[in-house]
């Protein structure tokens, strides 16, 4: 028995060096593109419900971009703050700005994706670029950042939603861990012509291409999924590049307390159950094989059982995998949570699996 597990273990640390090293390696080891601006007309588009102190503070600064022609659709889906109020206010202060009121429907009583469909069908420009109410772009040159990236093939591009830092906090470096990590697997998945997800804070998107799959119809009763669910449906290797300069980064404010962020984390996870075969099967054993890497070591060492050798891939797994990771960190201004990774990465599988049990006991609850 001892010695099946010697050689699973080997085929888990096999499996693991796959995905950091051939895998995020194809983000991690190779630099961010920087293409030449453009000047398509975009138009920006945020939902937002009861986000009165969000949009007050960060819509000026969309408007505030260095781009030649955009416009900025700001979607007010119900809310019950001053929300509305706030949005109309801009309207009369920027012409660029136009504004789409929703009201409740019986049928799509609380749903994101109707409301972001009305924006959608509302923008008059023919590239549209995302991102939520609760962000900020990190310079005056996203727009042109972002759109820099489409061609004629390149219909869609995936950027990075991070978020902000906050000194002294070990849950913050969490979280953006966490962030950190999705983001390397779904630009090295893009970039191996595997797109599977995106992120609602930075992302964009030719309106055909919402249109190619009849928009949220086939998911639109599952309440989230309106970044990743569409990413899954709608994105291929041919249509799909990534944007990872500084400049076209978003940010936005973290949770500060475990329970609001294992809350959040349980609403995301739900939509990974609908994508793709392949991609929840790439997603599931590299999950599995990040399991298994803490437990069949743990069971090995206890018996001695080949002690040198399985403290020795231990040992070589965590280098290259820090390495993959470090390189990563750097390009996306998260290299500060390195210095904590094997702590992290052990914080953040042990917060995984319990998010898996308790959505298996209790649905979430979903948009506002």
């Amino acid at each position: 028995m001892l010695t099946f597990l010697f050689y699973f273990f080997v085929g888990i640390v096999a499996l693991q060096l796959f995905y950091y090293v051939v895998v995020f390696g194809k983000f991690s080891f190779v630099a961010c593109a920087k293409n030449n601006p453009k000047k398509i007309p975009i138009s920006v588009i945020v939902c937002a419900k009861n986000e009165e102190e969000n949009v007050a503070k960060f819509i000026p600064l969309l408007a505030e971009q260095d781009y030649p022609d955009f416009e900025i659709i700001l979607i007010d889906d119900a809310s019950s703050d001053t929300t509305l109020d706030i949005f109309e206010e801009f309207e009369k202060q920027y012409s660029n700005v136009r504004l789409v009121k929703v009201v409740n429907n019986e049928a799509f009583w609380g749903n994101k994706k109707f409301a972001l469909t009305l924006g959608i069908k509302a923008a008059k420009k023919e590239y549209l670029l995302f991102t939520d109410a609760d962000c900020y772009p990190t310079s005056k040159n996203w727009i042109k950042e972002m759109s820099s990236n489409f061609t004629a093939q390149k219909t869609i591009v995936l950027g990075y939603g991070a978020y902000e830092k906050i000194a002294g906090s070990f849950l913050n470096k969490l979280i953006r861990f966490e962030t950190l990590l999705t983001a390397v697997s779904y630009f090295s998945w893009s970039k191996m012509g595997h797109p599977y997800m995106g992120v609602g804070r930075n992302m964009a998107y030719k309106k055909e291409e919402f249109f190619n799959v009849n928009g949220f119809i086939e998911h639109m009763k599952i309440r989230s999924g309106d970044d990743d669910l569409f990413i899954n449906q709608a994105a291929k290797g041919s249509n799909t590049t990534i944007c990872c300069t500084p400049d076209s980064f978003t940010y936005s404010r973290p949770k500060t307390t475990f329970k609001e962020w294992f809350t959040q984390k349980r609403r995301h996870i739900t939509t990974a159950t609908h994508y793709k075969g392949f991609d929840k099967m790439q997603l599931g054993c590299f999950h599995f094989s990040q399991l298994f890497f803490f437990i069949l070591p743990s069971v090995l060492l206890a018996f001695q059982f080949q002690w040198i050798i399985v403290t020795s891939l231990i040992g070589f797994r965590y280098l290259f995998v820090w390495i993959s990771l470090g390189f990563s960190a750097g390009k996306l201004k998260e290299k500060d949570v390195m210095y904590w990774f094997p702590i992290l990465e052990m914080m953040l599988l042990f917060t995984q699996m319990n998010i898996f049990i308790t959505n298996i006991v209790s649905k979430p609850v979903h948009w506002k």
